[in-house]
């Protein structure tokens, strides 16, 4: 909060509940014990211990030994077991920019760059401020990325934004692939031009308030931003690996 307060001019009211199993049901409606996530604009839910759904993401059994090794070494717990506990503990971060965005209210044009939005938030503040937990950030995403879209009915950020509730909410892994394509572009645009894009993401943001076609939004985010920020719209089919 306050890395970005001192960016971006600006800081987001948040209350944060940090909620064991016990307590999950009585703060949240939200069904899935370790999804971070918001109840309002300004009260952010997440998860205090391991849980099922962090450990169910992850089959290192499944895994090429290489990647099977890495997968151990960055998200292995004591007695062998392997959760994706230090990838989500990071997401608070994420859901921490939708309260940037919302609060601030910029003009994301799209749902999926709501979504990136928060990816570059995180990836730049980790990057920035705790790079020691880069690989617990990137490893996860870069492996789902490279397993290919054959699981997945939905691919297309056409798709995404007409059925964003129905795929968030029906088919979560096709969801989590999205949010992986959109992380593995995070680290793309910091490698490219580091932290100045946040801030001039947030200004562009803010400052053009009125909806735009495809086109005239990635040239705004080519001129406003950077090339690797409009890529992910102008390369979005390009880029996927089949």
């Amino acid at each position: 909060m306050t890395y970005y307060q001192e960016m971006l001019g600006f800081k987001p009211v948040v209350t944060v509940l940090l909620l064991n199993k016990a307590d999950w049901p009585l703060y949240t409606k939200f069904p899935v014990y370790g999804m971070p996530h918001y109840n309002d604009d300004a009260t952010l839910v997440v998860a205090a211990d391991d849980n099922d759904f962090w450990r169910s993401f992850l089959n290192v059994k499944e895994l090429p030994e290489e990647i099977r090794l890495q997968a151990e070494k960055v998200y292995g717990l004591p007695h062998k077991t392997v959760s994706m506990q230090a990838f989500f503990d990071l997401l608070a971060i994420h859901e921490l920019g939708h309260a940037f965005q919302m609060q601030g209210k910029l003009q994301v044009q799209r749902k999926w760059m709501g979504e990136l939005f928060c990816n570059i938030l995180l990836h730049t503040y980790i990057a920035e401020k705790e790079p020691e937990q880069l690989a617990a950030l990137t490893l996860f995403p870069r492996i789902v990325v490279n397993g290919g879209v054959k699981n997945y009915r939905y691919t297309s950020l056409k798709d995404l934004e007409e059925r964003y509730d129905e795929i968030g909410q029906q088919h979560p892994q096709n969801y989590g692939w999205y949010q992986c394509r959109w992380h593995a572009a995070a680290a793309g645009i910091y490698d490219a031009d580091g932290k100045v894009v946040m801030q001039r993401l947030w200004n562009t943001l803010k400052s053009k308030q009125e909806k735009l076609n495809d086109a005239d939004f990635a040239a705004l985010l080519h001129t406003g931003v950077s090339s690797k920020t409009a890529d992910v719209l102008r390369k979005w089919e390009a880029d996927m690996i089949r």
